[in-house]
């Protein structure tokens, strides 16, 4: 299924989408970091993911607990530098019990992820 149609049956919907809060953070900083032109002021980008993920996306997030854990996993497996961000956006997407989970990062994702999540990643 295409990117653009998960979006659609999520604005519809049909399926119920989940997010990290910790995403929200980094469209925010993408946005606001755009070279040029493309440059998104604050206030904008603030609107764009408010309007765009925030109404329709359940936002998921760690407790401080559920964090640690993560964390302490993510050392036990010798995850660094980047991809830490990737086993916190994992450990969100073990807590919020989706059936899918979207990345653009497949690799990295089934790498880091345990059995009972790796089937179900897969690109847009």
């Amino acid at each position: 299924m295409p990117h653009g149609r998960f979006l659609e049956r999520i604005e519809a919907g049909k399926d119920e989408g989940f997010v990290s809060a910790h995403t929200l953070a980094e469209c925010y900083r993408v946005l606001t970091r755009l070279p040029g032109e493309s440059h998104v002021p604050p206030a904008t980008a603030w609107q764009l993911i408010s309007e765009n993920v925030v109404k329709h996306f359940k936002i998921i997030h760690l407790t401080a607990k559920e964090y640690a854990q993560a964390l302490e996993k993510a050392s036990a497996n010798g995850v660094e530098g980047g991809r830490t961000y990737d086993a916190l956006l994992l450990a969100a997407a073990a807590k919020s019990g989706a059936d899918r989970i979207i990345t653009s990062n497949v690799r990295h994702f089934q790498a880091l992820a345990e059995d009972n999540l790796r089937s179900r990643i897969s690109a847009p």
